[in-house]
C-alpha cells in the first residue's frame, strides 16, 4: 500500500459548491475509485489560498494511469472544471507532494 498526497486549487468562493459536489458523489465514481484501488481518500481545504490538499491510498500507484482515460473520470472533471483550476483536458492541476513526516 502506498500513500499519496497532493494539491489542487479551488476557485475563491466555490468552497460550499465543492463540498456539496462530494457530499453527492456519484456512485459510479466511488465504485472507480475502489475498483482501481484507492482506499482511505480525504481532501482538505486551506481557506486562505484556496488549496485543496488530498491523500489517499493506492495499492498499485499504477493503476492510476487508466483513469484519465476512463469515461465517468473525465465526465467527473468536466463537471469539476467550472470551480477549480483545470488542465485543457478538464482534468484537475494537481502538483505531487513530498512526504516528509508520517506517525503509522
Amino acid at each position: 500500500m502506498q500513500r499519496i498526497a497532493f494539491k489542487m486549487k479551488l476557485y475563491p468562493g466555490k468552497e460550499e459548491e465543492y463540498k456539496h459536489r462530494h457530499d453527492a458523489l456519484w456512485p459510479e465514481l466511488k465504485e472507480l475509485l475502489k475498483k482501481t484501488g484507492i482506499s482511505n481518500y480525504s481532501i482538505f481545504l486551506d481557506k486562505e489560498t484556496h488549496y485543496l490538499f488530498a491523500v489517499m491510498n493506492i495499492e498499485n500507484s499504477q493503476s492510476l494511469d487508466a483513469l484519465p482515460n476512463h469515461p465517468v473520470m473525465k465526465k467527473w472533471w468536466a463537471y469539476m472544471k467550472d470551480i477549480m483550476e483545470t488542465n485543457y483536458d478538464s482534468s484537475p492541476i494537481s502538483v505531487p507532494l513530498k512526504e516528509v513526516f508520517y506517525l503509522p
